[in-house]
């Protein structure tokens, strides 16, 4: 009975949290359930191989991100390319400053929704994430 009533809360949150429309099965109850699929076809010319490209992906792939963040798709939050375009053009510093806003959460930069804080990631793996969206520059 326990399992049951897990599984359904499980699905129900899975169902919550799935912002994209899309008819993916969300009552899975084992863990690849919360882990979305990488998005196809948005690399840019020559970024497939890319190293630091092919990491951030995985791990952009594994977390909640395109719960609210997609490619080119806006969500609840702005989409990678819109983000890459923004801060294209500013120093390396960047890249630290938006990993600390991956862990720490915060609003106001995109209008008043606010970005939840995603303590459990390293300032590594955040630096990976950012460097891989900031790729995504058209």
């Amino acid at each position: 009975m326990k399992k049951i009533i897990f599984s359904i809360v499980l699905g129900t949150i899975l169902f919550a949290c799935n912002n994209s429309g899309d008819n993916k099965d969300e009552t899975a109850t084992d863990s690849k359930a919360t882990t979305a699929e990488p998005p196809k076809d948005e690399a840019p010319a020559g970024l497939s191989d890319n190293p630091v490209y092919q990491k951030g992906l995985g791990l952009v792939a594994k977390s909640d991100c395109l719960t609210c963040h997609k490619i080119d798709e806006p969500l609840t939050g702005p989409t990678y390319r819109d983000v890459a375009n923004k801060y294209a053009s500013m120093p390396d510093s960047i890249v630290q400053h938006l990993a600390k806003k991956i862990i720490s959460g915060g609003s106001g930069v995109w209008g008043q929704v606010f970005m939840t804080p995603h303590a459990g990631v390293s300032m590594d793996d955040a630096e990976a994430m950012v460097k891989y969206i900031l790729l995504l520059k058209k």
